[in-house]
């Protein structure tokens, strides 16, 4: 019995190793698309794309929402694939949606600024949207480090903004244990990088150098585990096609401008100036406290890049009385690709949008 169990099992491994084999012979990296939502690039600044999704009802909600994405990674992890897109559900559920593709920093962007990012390029899209559509403000949707942006250029340009949703967003950068700051310990975190030296050695900031950093978080789980746990997927076509195209989006990483990197980390991570009311952009200081507009916290409660207390700390500092959070029992990843959580979050978007639609 145990010599025929043991054949059936090397049947069943060569089986699969045969499978995968086959799969591994049909996928190219050609063939493997991140972002299958159709658009169309509407307005271009330097570097920058700024992309209008086709709406897919005849009318949709009439203030249409840009989404600003973090510098670091692409932004259409919001568009992985069609059976997980936050953007396709938003648009299924009525709103008009534009993108921000902050594309790839070379050389000639080494002295860009966090003031050339919000009150330039972000502030230009935002411009190009409110004209077209004959708007004073439109809803605005910020993503991790986006998110950021998105509070800075809210409380600066309060007028331009009617709706402001944050997703796993940081505010307080110094909760304690949390692995990229500067009080979590970590010696990838934020203390721990020279960022003067970095930036006058290297000018801009390697994204592969930054991805290996985000890697190394949870390098067990990130580095070894999830290659491990291929074996059992690599004959199914579909789930090995949805693994590859998830590396490819991790591996997608753009260099940052040294000059941004640099004010980044030393305001933000090092010096927790955003919620201190100190951050400088230009000649203009961040106070969150200006802003008034109705604000959605959205937060990933099993956020190990974003601590839930790092982006719950916004209800403490926001000057609004029109105050939402809501949280989802999954990762900062999770928010994008859990197949779940995409049947429950956009639902909650369109839903806090369409009630303050009409309201002044």
């Amino acid at each position: 019995m145990q010599f025929e169990n043991a054949i059936a099992q090397y049947q069943r491994a060569t089986q699969k190793f045969l499978s995968s084999i086959s799969n591994l012979s049909r996928l190219r990296e050609d063939q493997i698309q991140v972002g299958v939502t159709p658009k169309t690039a509407v307005y271009h600044d330097d570097k920058v794309t700024l992309y209008r999704f086709q709406p897919v009802v005849a009318q949709p909600i009439p203030i249409p929402i840009l989404i600003c994405y973090a510098l670091i990674n692409r932004p259409l992890m919001v568009d992985l694939q069609a059976e997980r897109s936050l953007v396709a559900n938003l648009l299924h559920l009525g709103l008009d949606v534009y993108l921000i593709d902050w594309g790839y920093p070379t050389r000639a962007d080494r002295w860009l600024t966090l003031d050339d990012y919000i009150n330039g390029y972000l502030d230009r899209c935002i411009d190009w949207i409110r004209t077209q559509h004959q708007l004073p403000a439109i809803n605005l949707l910020g993503i991790c480090q986006g998110g950021t942006f998105s509070l800075c250029y809210s409380a600066l340009h309060p007028g331009k903004v009617k709706n402001l949703i944050v997703m796993v967003t940081p505010v307080d950068f110094h909760i304690p244990a949390a692995l990229l700051n500067c009080q979590g310990g970590s010696t990838l975190g934020a203390a721990a990088i020279d960022i003067d030296l970095a930036v006058e050695a290297a000018g801009n900031i390697s994204g592969d150098m930054l991805n290996y950093e985000f890697l190394m978080l949870k390098p067990w789980q990130q580095g070894v585990q999830k290659y491990l746990d291929l074996i059992d997927i690599v004959d199914d076509e579909d789930r090995l096609r949805n693994f590859i195209r998830m590396e490819k989006w991790i591996f997608d990483s753009p260099d940052q401008p040294g000059e941004v990197y640099r004010q980044f980390l030393k305001d933000f991570y090092q010096q927790n100036k955003l919620i201190q009311g100190s951050v400088m952009l230009g000649e203009q200081r961040v106070n969150l406290g200006q802003i008034k507009i109705p604000v959605l916290n959205l937060i990933a409660e099993k956020d190990h890049l974003v601590m839930p207390a790092s982006s719950l700390a916004l209800g403490q500092y926001v000057g609004t009385q029109d105050y939402t959070v809501r949280s989802f029992p999954v990762g900062h990843v999770g928010m994008y690709v859990s197949g779940k959580v995409q049947k429950t979050l956009p639902p909650v978007i369109a839903e806090w949008l369409q009630a303050r639609v009409n309201e002044p």
